[in-house]
C-alpha cells in the first residue's frame, strides 16, 4: 500500500507522515516514509527552479518510492508526483511527455490526502515563504486533482488539530491495512 500527503510546501505534510508512520508501527505494520526530495536537489528550487531541477526532483521521488515499496508493506510519501509536477508546471509550463508519466504514476497511490494551506508558511531556511507562490502551488495542485479526476481525501481546512484523527480513521479501516495487521 502506498499513500501520499499532497499540497504546497509548509502546510504540515511531513508532520502527518511521521505521525501516521508512528501509528502504523505501533500496530505492527512494516512502514517506511519517502521524505520530500526537493531539499536534496543539486539545483535551485522554489521560484528559482528550472526544468532540469524539477525533472530531477520528480525522477528522484519515483526512484525513492520504488526503493521503499520493494522493502516495506506500507509506504507513506511526503508528496506525490502530482504536487512535484505542479512546481514544474508553474515554473516551466506544462510538459506533455512528463505529464503523461505523472498520470501513469498517480495510479500507483492507494490513497491521497490533500493538506490545505492553513496560515502562513514558517521559514525553514529552504522553502520559499512568499504567500503568492505558496498559494499558487496549492491552487495548481487542486486544479490538477480536479482535471485528472483523481480520488483523494481533503483534510478539513482550519481544523489542523483533527487531521491526524481523520487520517488514522481512514487508513486503519482500509481492508488492505487491516489484513496486514492480522
Amino acid at each position: 500500500m502506498k499513500l501520499a500527503f499532497i499540497g504546497t510546501h509548509g502546510v504540515g505534510k511531513t508532520t502527518l507522515c511521521y505521525d501516521l508512520a508512528a501509528v502504523l508501527k505501533r500496530q505492527g505494520v512494516d512502514v517506511d516514509i519517502v521524505k520530500e526530495v526537493a531539499r536534496l536537489s543539486p539545483l535551485p528550487i522554489n521560484r528559482q527552479t528550472s526544468l532540469d531541477a524539477q525533472t530531477w526532483i520528480l525522477a528522484t521521488q519515483v526512484a525513492e518510492e520504488i526503493r521503499s515499496a520493494s522493502r516495506h508493506q506500507v509506504v507513506v510519501c511526503d508528496r506525490s508526483v502530482l504536487d512535484n509536477y505542479a512546481y514544474l508546471a508553474l515554473a516551466c509550463g506544462r510538459k506533455r511527455a512528463i505529464e503523461r508519466f505523472v498520470d501513469y504514476w498517480m495510479r500507483t497511490y492507494d490513497l491521497l490526502f490533500k493538506v490545505p494551506v492553513s496560515g502562513a508558511v514558517a521559514a525553514d531556511g529552504v522553502r520559499d515563504t512568499d504567500e503568492l507562490f505558496v498559494r499558487s502551488i496549492d491552487r495548481l495542485v487542486d486544479e490538477l486533482l480536479e482535471e485528472k479526476h483523481l480520488a483523494f481525501e481533503r483534510l478539513p481546512e482550519g481544523r489542523r488539530d483533527e487531521w491526524m484523527a481523520h487520517v488514522k480513521a481512514l487508513v486503519l479501516h482500509r481492508p488492505d491495512v487491516v489484513s496486514r495487521l492480522m
